[in-house]
């Protein structure tokens, strides 16, 4: 596992989260940017899926971007950590996980879910990803890089923190 910052459109991996909406819609924040950096197949993609449930993902083609895959998760929207959000957050890191594994994705980036519009709190939402991604990673070999994009300085400066423990 390592911390990268900077934009995750930009990573050159087999695979990138997408933080996405129950939808699947282009929205803002890093899922319009990775909409608008894969193209409008992106969309027609995303249209054809339908929907996915909170706490679950889907996968899609990269398209334009460099990573060959696209996996939309869904995070839940922050109520105060007694909604199950831990749950279906760490849902959605795993799913993820999973579905890259079945693509036999060697590497995958993923954003902080769920902390920009949805406004779970940046460090409780870290140590449910590390969490996350240390459990499955003890039980599966793929993917063998996890890299989580941060798209600031201060959220890297948390996930490298709970790495080093």
């Amino acid at each position: 596992m390592q911390v990268h910052v900077g934009d995750i459109t930009q990573l050159d991996v087999a695979a990138i989260v997408n933080a996405a909406n129950e939808s699947l819609l282009p929205g803002g924040g890093v899922c319009g940017a990775i909409h608008r950096a894969a193209g409008p197949e992106l969309a027609a993609a995303c249209r054809k899926i339908g929907h996915c449930a909170t706490g679950s993902a889907v996968i899609t083609p990269g398209f334009r971007l460099k990573a060959r895959h696209v996996i939309h998760a869904v995070g839940p929207v922050w109520q105060g950590g007694g909604a199950g959000e831990a749950e279906l957050l760490s849902g959605c890191y795993t799913r993820s996980l999973a579905l890259a594994a079945e693509a036999k994705a060697a590497d995958i980036a993923f954003p902080a879910i769920s902390t920009g519009i949805f406004g779970y709190p940046a460090a409780a939402a870290a140590q449910v990803a590390v969490a996350a991604v240390r459990d499955f990673l003890a039980r599966q070999e793929l993917p063998a890089r996890v890299v989580f994009c941060c798209f600031a300085q201060s959220a890297a400066t948390i996930y490298r923190g709970l790495l080093n423990r």
